[in-house]
């Protein structure tokens, strides 16, 4: 790709640290966007690209829907950022929430997923007296020091601390524990040699930070029985999960009720927005609560504009066949891409759930992120780069998942599914495909 995107990125460059305003926005190739609608986003150029990165998730029902627009509109003309008491848009999305979340008794407004997971442990701290925190390898969680280590971690730095950035404060990262996802007894055991000292375990129920590893049966069950005996709590980080999976979020399809949830991204399809909802008396330890004790603040918390767009989407969602739907074309997408992968005799992992689906260059089976480390990095970044050439954008990081939205047709998938076999049969005619690798870094060069 080379022109008007080049020249404009590179101008970006200049006022703009790296060109970009979040660090995984930096990709090759760089691209300038100018529109987006439905399942197609167009770059300075007026390339097209049927989009299956949907900003990390958030656009479920497709980009700049009008009925969510026209939510968004309608508020515009009468409300804008009051800043005192409440307004009546918040009031509603609130019951909406806690009439969908299991776990939702009542739910605070923030604008990220990061703020949210942040004043989720916080409270936990709190309301137990403890330090520390429990993590998994591979789950994000957001940007502050307690959750930003062990995200994508090369193989040699697993099972050592593995900050995200410089600058952590070393007592906060120390303070948390970082566990297997899928390996109850190193949590059991993780917690016997922390007795007494943990505040919260947090995870996402479904780690999709690093495209798709399910939970095993039994898994979540055992977590859930595991913080109930040791007095810590259980946050389930539904920021990706939540509203894309169900409206009830994964909590609902798993029967796993956790005592925090933290909600963001599909919620609002796109417009910013998050949550953070619990049991009452964990929720009303916060100081909104006039004898609450933790403090939560944030001046555009509960924006007009963000209440608005969040309404729209999740009264769609309960109105429209939108899950049905994106599931449906997911399940295409997978089985497809299954098929052209087994055919084609290409050693690769075809996984997903719902509406999410990643074409991993390695051989199952996938259970924690350790396995991951078997990823075949450079082809998997070939791969989407090659997709991209050919109008169809998958996010060309190692290891990021795809989305599907409602916007999506069956034309599009059938498509997609022809590209992706022309542009697999191309990469393997260039470098034939071995049936044995060894654990790569995750780190690209």
């Amino acid at each position: 790709m080379a022109g008007r995107n080049r020249e404009l990125f590179s101008d970006a460059s200049a006022v703009i640290p790296g060109g970009v305003n979040t660090s995984l926005r930096r990709i090759e190739p760089p691209l300038v966007f100018t529109r987006a609608h439905g399942a197609i986003i167009a770059d300075v150029e007026g390339r097209e690209y049927i989009d299956y990165h949907a900003a990390f998730g958030p656009v479920i029902l497709g980009h700049n829907m009008e009925a969510v627009n026209q939510r968004v509109r309608e508020a515009m003309q009468r409300l804008d950022l009051i800043g005192v008491g409440t307004t009546d848009l918040e009031i509603a999305l609130a019951r909406k929430i806690c009439a969908h979340i299991p776990s939702a008794e009542k739910v605070l407004f923030c604008n990220s997923g990061s703020e949210a997971t942040y004043q989720a442990i916080r409270l936990a701290r709190a309301v137990t007296g403890r330090r520390k925190i429990i993590k998994f390898q591979g789950c994000y969680h957001g940007w502050h020091d307690a959750v930003a280590l062990n995200v994508i971690s090369p193989a040699e730095r697993l099972g050592r601390r593995d900050p995200l950035s410089a600058g952590s404060f070393p007592e906060v990262v120390d303070a948390t524990l970082v566990c297997r996802f899928n390996d109850l007894e190193d949590v059991e055991r993780t917690i016997r040699d922390h007795r007494g000292e943990i505040a919260a375990l947090i995870l996402e129920p479904i780690p999709h930070n690093i495209g798709c590893v399910l939970p095993k049966p039994g898994f979540l069950e055992g977590l859930r029985e595991l913080t109930r005996q040791h007095g810590i709590l259980l946050i389930f980080d539904e920021v990706v999960t939540g509203f894309r999976h169900h409206l009830g979020g994964y909590q609902k399809i798993c029967g796993v009720i956790p005592d925090l949830t933290t909600l963001g991204k599909s919620m609002a399809n796109g417009y910013p927005i998050a949550a953070l909802c619990g049991r009452r008396e964990l929720m009303d330890r916060f100081n909104t609560h006039p004898e609450g004790d933790v403090f939560f603040a944030g001046t555009y918390n509960g924006h007009p504009l963000g209440c608005a767009a969040a309404l729209a989407t999740i009264e769609i969602l309960e109105t429209q066949p939108v899950h049905e739907r994106i599931f449906r074309l997911g399940e295409r997408m997978r089985s497809g891409l299954r098929e052209i992968v087994e055919r084609l005799g290409i050693p690769a992992t075809v996984t997903g759930f719902g509406s999410i689906f990643v074409l991993y260059f390695l051989e199952g089976p996938i259970e924690s992120y350790a396995d991951l480390l078997r990823n075949d990095v450079e082809r998997f970044l070939t791969y989407r780069r090659k997709l991209i050439e050919r109008g169809i954008f998958e996010l060309p990081l190692n290891l990021k998942r795809n989305h599907i939205s409602f916007s999506h047709t069956e034309e599009q998938i059938e498509h997609t599914l022809q590209v992706a076999e022309d542009v697999l049969k191309e990469i393997a005619a260039s470098r034939p495909f071995s049936r044995r690798r060894e654990a790569l870094s995750t780190y690209p060069d």
